[in-house]
């Protein structure tokens, strides 16, 4: 008798990756749970991943899967955790999650996969994979569910990441379709609310997460506007972010905008409605999937955050994994440290992350 082919499914222990073991399982595959513990042991956040754990032991079990839990905790303080605490500091606006994908969740699931002799990785993700037949090249496709679609966020992922990645959810209606789905199904885990928040950081208090590591408490600055003139004193830089307008610590008189925060002098720049709109923006360590770089301009649909709407644009190369990119209306707030990602028709073709706007 033929063995299954076997996949091995980053299992977070919430409804998305529980549904998607199933339907694998009904395309006949054997499949291996992997949950990664990113918490060291003395973070008091670890409590959240012993429950995460849990839950995907308990929807591994009801499945009747194998579940395995691996610590790469060392890792994720490197790359996510440090990086993500540097961009604060410097003026930028992290997307953490974008980072993690290609070099902490897809690179250890691909790991989990050549140690278990399987064939493919999987995640729960609201996406979906598909060939080029012209190029042989992979790219990932807009999740049906266009209001949960997660391509933004899996920009960074490799040609020999997605050879290999199947997303089951990528062709279900949404969010609701899932519930009902596991609701069918029996998961334990069917009505769990969803993370809205940074795994890491699941209060949202960045800033407090940022003086808890470091130490370093926040020196105040200068709000300043386009010319230079002092509009008041801000709490410190991690506070604030571009196109920011709530929580500035003080009125204006009229309604304000942070335009730029710079690290240099400590300032955070301000202006009024109108003022955050760019007509481009610079972006470095640009990652292709539909090609391996950006030899001449095209013309492409671009998003500057994930719950932007995708707008034209034309991309040409720079220099050192460079690109620049104008728009062909302005956009609003573009943000340094966030990601800029580009689409033809319904396939996400690459993206990089924004330096500055212009």
């Amino acid at each position: 008798m033929k063995s299954k082919p076997k996949v091995v499914i980053g299992l977070s222990g919430g409804v998305d990756s529980a549904v998607a073991c199933v339907l694998l399982q009904k395309q006949g595959y054997e499949v291996i749970g992997l949950t990664l513990n990113v918490y060291a042991p003395d973070d008091d956040r670890k409590a959240a991943f012993f429950q995460m754990a849990s839950e995907a032991e308990a929807v591994a079990g009801k499945l009747g899967i194998a579940h395995k839990v691996l610590d790469v905790q060392k890792e994720f303080e490197e790359i996510v955790i440090a990086s993500f605490m540097e961009a604060y500091q410097n003026g930028r606006t992290p997307n953490p999650c974008a980072l993690c994908n290609p070099n902490i969740k897809f690179r250890f699931l691909l790991s989990q996969m050549e140690q278990e002799g399987a064939d493919k990785i999987a995640t729960g993700h609201y996406a979906d994979v598909i060939k080029d037949t012209k190029t042989g090249r992979f790219l990932l496709k807009n999740s049906a569910a266009a209001k949960k679609d997660q391509t933004y966020v899996l920009y960074g992922l490799t040609q020999a990441q997605l050879a290999h990645l199947i997303m089951p959810l990528g062709t279900v209606s949404g969010k609701e379709e899932v519930r009902q789905l596991a609701r069918e199904w029996g998961i334990p885990v069917a009505d769990k609310p969803d993370s809205q928040e940074i795994c890491f950081i699941p209060d949202g208090s960045y800033a407090e997460f940022i003086i808890q590591k470091t130490g370093i408490i926040p020196k105040p600055g200068n709000f300043i506007d386009r010319n230079g003139n002092v509009l008041g004193t801000h709490r410190g830089i991690i506070y604030y972010t571009v196109g920011q307008r709530k929580g500035l610590g003080q009125a204006f008189g009229k309604p304000m905008f942070v335009l730029a925060v710079h690290a240099a002098d400590n300032t955070v720049m301000l202006g009024e409605a109108g003022e955050e709109f760019s007509k481009g923006l610079i972006a470095e360590n640009a990652n292709f999937l539909a090609f391996d770089s950006l030899a001449a301009p095209i013309h492409t649909k671009a998003k500057i955050r994930y719950s932007s709407k995708p707008a034209g644009a034309v991309v040409s190369p720079l220099d050192q994994g460079r690109i620049q990119v104008e728009f062909e209306q302005p956009q609003r707030a573009v943000t340094p440290g966030q990601a800029v990602v580009f689409y033809q028709e319904d396939c996400l073709i690459g993206g990089a992350q924004i330096v500055s706007s212009i």
